[in-house]
């Protein structure tokens, strides 16, 4: 049986040990979300961690359901006056399963992909385990919800090489169960890790999200 919460909690703490190293040069560069520096990622990833449902909603409709500008305004919430406060309101979230509407499977993916963003600009290792990345693959295969995921793979078939997993039908897109979350999640420099014919429609795909 999948344990979400139990999932949630473990990638939570793995990033927040990744962070504890970073530097304050490191706290102000660039992530593969390329709107925010990671101190402004983290302060999301808290904000998520954060926010019950009713808040959330009510941010959405002050922000008259213009999700940048929502997100901006729960980040900013969070992020605290130095690289040191965001850190500690982060790891204060480490054992949180506040999601909104509940769905911790895509608060899971949350935490992966923004991850990512985080750790590869820095050319550091975050390696999630796989069943949170057979979660999250599945979970991104089958819905949108924060990402428009499951619409970006629709006619595909996913093969992750380090899974014993195959999902969809269509040309084939193969490579490492993260490179396909962070495809799915719409970052262009996961395709590169990508093969198959399905990779370049995915890719093509990717690419039209500008």
């Amino acid at each position: 049986m999948v344990d979400l919460p139990l999932m949630l909690r473990v990638e939570h703490s793995r990033l927040a040990d990744l962070l504890a190293g970073l530097d304050a040069e490191d706290w102000a560069g660039p992530t593969l979300c390329t709107s925010w520096t990671v101190r402004e990622t983290v302060a999301h990833l808290t904000a998520a961690a954060s926010t019950r449902t009713p808040a959330w909603m009510l941010t959405m409709v002050r922000s008259r359901f213009d999700t940048d500008r929502h997100n901006d305004r729960l980040l900013r919430r969070h992020l605290g006056a130095e690289p040191a406060a965001t850190l500690d309101a982060f790891t204060a979230t480490t054992s949180s399963t506040i999601a909104p509407f509940g769905a911790l499977d895509a608060a899971l993916g949350e935490v992966l992909v923004h991850g990512q963003d985080v750790a590869r600009p820095l050319g550091l290792q975050l390696d999630p385990s796989s069943e949170a990345l057979r979660a999250v693959v599945e979970f991104f295969a089958r819905k949108d919800f924060a990402v428009n995921s499951a619409t970006l793979v629709k006619g595909l078939q996913l093969r992750p090489t380090d899974l014993d997993l195959v999902l969809g039908d269509g040309p084939g897109v193969r490579g490492t169960a993260l490179d396909l979350v962070l495809a799915m999640a719409g970052r262009p420099q996961a395709v590169d890790g990508l093969e198959g014919e399905g990779a370049i429609v995915l890719g093509e795909r990717i690419a039209a999200l500008g």
